[in-house]
């Protein structure tokens, strides 16, 4: 049975555990450290833990909230000078739309939190900072260096783009429904611009994928459908190893020698 906070209750659906710790929210804050007249924008601002603190610290706020119900007493609560409320569904919003530089903060669905920050991470020459609540476990593979057995898709598709700090635990007796595991809160800080050069993409994150997708199998033999002998020898990748042994750097040289290999023209 879902759990009633302040007379909402909870939706299993949405992902929805709401932080009741005082303590907790206060530390939260501090962390995020908003200035007045910085853009924040808040992911799933719930019943509005987070929301009214920054809202107090920064003058205004921009929220992103799905739940019908919860933005209806968001209006109620918060004037329209100090919170612009967007329904909907942050997974679909275009970032770019919002004025730059972005900070964003959230307690993210743990069920949604990937393919958001995936998302998230196209905007990321928009953003000045990302400050996130999630499941320790996707904290730490976001987090992992090469040679750990969390290091991971996730990981290499985030610090592709992003420095990623781990900051601290929060743990499951600060939210309502208690939830069953222990939430982190993360730094994601963008990197500078030219750290890393991709020729193309769609080529990198075909490349990544493989790889991890079958990560017990040398990189031969996870990307043999990709990669030929020749690559690896160019690039001076051994192809004996396994994904979780190359940096971002590694894959980054892979992938653009992938790129800029010209495809064999048959002849008339």
């Amino acid at each position: 049975m879902s759990a009633e906070v302040q007379g909402h209750r909870a939706r299993k659906r949405f992902g929805q555990n709401f932080l009741r710790d005082p303590n907790i929210i206060r530390r939260i804050v501090a962390a995020i450290d908003p200035k007045p007249g910085e853009h924040l924008v808040e992911i799933g601002p719930g019943l509005g833990a987070l929301t009214e603190p920054l809202i107090n610290a920064a003058g205004h706020l921009t929220a992103i909230e799905l739940d019908r119900d919860l933005a209806a007493r968001l209006r109620e609560r918060f004037p329209e000078e100090r919170l612009r409320l967007i329904e909907g569904d942050a997974l679909r919003f275009d970032f770019a739309t919002l004025p730059a530089p972005l900070r964003v903060v959230g307690n993210l669905p743990y069920n949604v939190s990937t393919p958001l920050l995936f998302h998230l991470a196209g905007y990321a020459d928009r953003i000045k900072d990302m400050t996130f609540m999630l499941q320790k476990e996707v904290v730490e593979r976001m987090a992992a260096e090469p040679g750990s057995a969390a290091y991971g898709r996730l990981s290499v598709m985030l610090q592709l783009r992003f420095a990623v700090r781990k900051c601290f635990d929060v743990p499951p007796g600060a939210f309502v429904p208690v939830p069953k595991v222990t939430s982190s809160i993360v730094r994601l800080t963008p990197l500078p611009r030219g750290r890393y050069e991709v020729d193309d993409f769609p080529t990198f994150a075909r490349v990544v994928a493989a790889a991890f997708n079958q990560r017990r199998k040398t990189l031969r033999n996870a990307l043999k459908a990709l990669a030929s002998a020749e690559i690896f020898s160019r690039t001076g990748i051994d192809a004996c190893l396994r994904a979780e042994m190359l940096s971002v750097a590694d894959f980054v040289r892979l992938a653009n020698a992938l790129s800029r290999e010209k495809p064999e023209t048959s002849a008339d």
